[in-house]
């Protein structure tokens, strides 16, 4: 059998697997720790999209789930905390100090408990990183430990992933907004992206000519090198080290949860990191080049699978009609990715503000609720949140776009800001009303811009913001009768 240990086994990439496990437990890490806090406001028992209300709409076969065998608040904790605790462990080892027999299950588990959540998450995980994370948490179980050398197959499955993530978001841009195609949408971007980071102000402000070079290098990063990934090495490390570069840049630029950070982690997948340690002259650590054979029949039967469910998003990727961030079955198995096919000219952001008075009057005060990361007071830098995310910050971004989108989750949150719910008001950075809450809540829409240079230096603000219009008029709780 030594022929097809030689063909199935790739010895040499027990590093990149290493960077690849730990770098994808960390992500998780953080993925169960966003469940863990901030579900009790959005989706538990009293959210305002509750899981109960989700679970009686939508049977299994549309969205499996362990919930649909049980759902409580405190389940939902207890699964959550228990993936949070489970990904720290694997992000410090634990699958290399147990058997294969042991390290896969453990994989496995990680995987179920995130599918479990994004199924029932509803518009608060129905973003292509969810996806993302679920599609390579699935690979992942099939990756082995350091019993046994990497399977060949499935490092060439998480080429064809990160491929179909980096091609996907170069075409949907191409066939997308103009602007991407005569090199001018980051004149824009940078001030309205959904969540802006500490440096986009700077990224903004930078000359014309150097935000073409930026459109240019992602345009080469996405839809030139993905093809070096299946090039032979050292060709695909410096394919892959272009889009870690590329993804970088992006991480200093804003805030897009995990989505960079999963792609730099992908990316390291490829790395030869095996060369790179003989380059420097160190002898890497002995590593197993044993395959079992009940190990490569399940690596076989997993890559059967994905192969087959290809078919979907190959056909997507050459389609006139490209899907963005879609999934063709229920467990988010080979997805298609995409990310600002079109790019907003203008920011727009819903201002939320409370008032204590028993009526409203040309008088009243309004004060104003803040968010932890979306832009709001005009002297706040924005702030560095991912790859934590923050998904009500995150949909306020598309509530400035479109009201019919936030209506089913906009109003909820008003309605808990007039009973100062404490679940929902631990979303927020503060609270304007701590002892008692408001008599009434109103939304308006203003117009965010970055100060200029000049600007900037006289005032220290960050933001300057035009009335728009009322975005939601003042509204009160009922009395009971």
């Amino acid at each position: 059998m030594d022929w097809f240990t030689d063909w199935f086994a790739a010895p040499d990439y027990w590093l990149s697997r290493l960077v690849f496990q730990r770098g994808l437990a960390a992500i998780y890490l953080f993925g169960f720790l966003v469940a863990v806090n901030q579900f009790p406001a959005l989706l538990g028992a009293n959210g305002l999209t509750p899981v109960p209300a989700f679970l009686r709409r939508v049977p299994f076969r549309r969205a499996p789930s362990v919930f649909h065998l049980h759902y409580s608040d405190r389940f939902f904790a207890v699964l959550a905390g228990s993936g949070a605790a489970l990904s720290a462990a694997l992000l410090a080892g634990l699958a290399d100090l147990v058997p294969l027999w042991g390290a896969m299950p453990l994989w496995a588990v990680l995987w179920v408990l995130y599918l479990s959540i994004v199924n029932v998450g509803q518009v608060w995980y129905s973003f292509g990183w969810e996806s993302l994370l679920c599609e390579a948490g699935f690979l992942a179980i099939f990756l082995g430990n350091a019993d046994t050398a990497p399977p060949v197959l499935m490092l060439w499955l998480l080429r064809w992933l990160l491929f179909r993530l980096e091609f996907g978001a170069g075409l949907i841009k191409m066939r997308g907004d103009r602007c991407w195609r005569d090199l001018t949408c980051l004149y824009y971007h940078h001030e309205t992206q959904p969540m802006p980071g500490p440096l986009s102000w700077y990224f903004h402000r930078l000359p014309g000519p150097l935000h073409r070079v930026e459109v240019a290098g992602n345009h080469f990063a996405q839809l030139v090198a993905p093809f070096g990934l299946f090039a032979p090495q050292p060709y695909a490390s410096v394919a892959a080290g272009i889009m870690i570069a590329t993804q970088l840049w992006l991480i200093l630029s804003g805030n897009f949860a995990w989505l960079n950070w999963l792609t730099v982690v992908l990316a390291a997948s490829v790395v030869s990191w095996g060369d790179l340690v003989r380059m420097a002259g160190l002898a890497p650590p002995p590593h197993p080049t044993a395959v079992p054979l009940w190990f490569a029949g399940t690596v076989l039967a997993a890559t059967v699978l994905i192969v087959v469910l290809s078919y979907w998003p190959a056909r997507n990727l050459v389609s006139r009609h490209q899907l963005m961030n879609a999934s063709f079955n229920p467990f988010h198995l080979v997805n298609t990715y995409g990310a600002f096919g079109s790019v907003t000219r203008a920011r727009y952001e819903v201002v939320i503000e409370g008032a204590r008075d028993p009526e409203v009057t040309p008088e009243t005060v309004w004060r104003e609720y803040g968010f932890k990361g979306k832009p709001g007071a005009l002297g706040r830098r924005p702030p560095q949140f991912a790859p934590y995310h923050l998904r009500l910050d995150w949909l306020m971004w598309f509530a400035g776009l479109s009201a019919a989108y936030a209506h089913p989750w906009l109003v909820p949150f008003v309605r808990k800001l007039l009973m100062n719910d404490l679940a929902t008001l631990r979303l927020l950075r503060d609270d304007p009303f701590p002892d008692a809450p408001p008599t009434f809540v109103r939304a308006l829409l203003y117009r965010y811009s970055f100060t200029t240079r000049q600007e900037r230096r006289a005032t220290g603000a960050w933001w300057e913001r035009e009335l728009v219009e009322e975005y939601l008029p003042p509204v009160r709780l009922e009395p009971h009768r």
